[in-house]
């Protein structure tokens, strides 16, 4: 599995529409911050380095003819990310045009990685990330499918190309790498999850295993009741919602925009190896005037990579 390595680009979001899909999509910000946060040499660890903020977020396509439409929920989102400010965010659904106006509200020290699922549809699951606390070092996409170099391929009955972007950050406050794999299973097929479940382990088992890793996605699966959420656990990763200190908003993640579910059922999932400290997870409910930015709640994990 290779992966495209040195710093991203800016001008890689200025591309034409039509090809988006056929090219990384990629957002960047300066690095001074960067350079400006690194812990002063001789600091110990342990006091100087705060948690890392994970998020997991099924943005909702914008493109859909309803009451929520992106115009009425992007307000909301801005607030929630802002309010929130997670170091690294996996997103699904995502569409260029929204990508790039999360990347302004979310202001110039976040960038992004992500590649269109298909030529003819740019959907992406693009992984954010606080330009501050970490680098981009590689990273790379493959397909759900049997032949996972081809974009857009699609080989067992998915009702869309499925995919995974993944990207190896450093924690420039820890000195040390980890990777964030993230994935939008589909839908409507349980044969076609489960075959994704597998290639992910598969992929997972060739990674650098001394390094850290998070899976975060929505998975069209129920936690703890499907068997892609035992194949991708049997691969040595925990759910980090199981394994937190403390918890919140213990709720339905999907929503469609009704009543929320207490103890619902959960299909985002931030999972990890096991190494990983997961001091406090919640699903997230803001709302402004009665608006969800989605129809999915964002969860969110405050972990140590160990």
């Amino acid at each position: 599995m290779t992966g495209i390595t040195g710093p991203t680009r800016r001008a890689g979001l200025r591309t034409a529409l039509a090809a988006l899909a056929t090219v990384p999509l990629l957002g960047t910000a300066g690095s001074a911050a960067i350079r400006n946060e690194r812990p002063a040499r001789g600091a110990l660890q342990s006091a100087a380095v705060p948690p890392l903020k994970v998020m997991t977020f099924n943005l909702r396509y914008p493109g859909a003819k309803d009451a929520h439409t992106w115009p009425v929920r992007r307000p909301v989102m801005r607030a929630l990310l802002r309010r929130a400010a997670p170091h690294v965010i996996g997103t699904q659904e995502g569409l260029p045009a929204q990508l790039r106006d999360i990347e302004a509200d979310l202001g110039p020290h976040y960038a992004w990685i992500g590649k269109g699922r298909s030529v003819p549809d740019p959907e992406a699951v693009a992984v954010f990330y606080d330009t501050r606390r970490l680098a981009a070092v590689e990273h790379a996409h493959f397909w759900l499918s049997d032949t996972p170099e081809v974009l857009g391929s699609n080989t067992w009955g998915a009702d869309y190309p499925r995919m995974v972007t993944w990207v190896r950050l450093r924690d420039l406050r820890a000195r040390r790498e980890f990777y964030v794999l993230n994935t939008h299973l589909d839908n409507a097929s349980q044969y076609a999850r489960v075959r994704s479940a597998d290639l992910i382990a598969a992929r997972i088992a060739a990674l650098d295993r001394s390094l850290p890793l998070l899976l975060t996605g929505d998975f069209n699966a129920v936690a703890h009741v499907n068997p892609v959420y035992d194949r991708l656990l049997a691969a040595g990763l925990v759910d980090t919602w199981d394994t937190a200190r403390a918890r919140a908003g213990a709720y339905a993640t999907y929503h469609g925009y009704k009543p929320l579910t207490p103890n619902g059922d959960r299909i985002d999932w931030i999972l990890a190896t096991s190494g990983v400290t997961v001091h406090r997870e919640r699903t997230d409910t803001f709302r402004l005037d009665g608006q969800y930015p989605s129809d999915h709640l964002p969860v969110q994990a405050t972990v140590t990579l160990g």
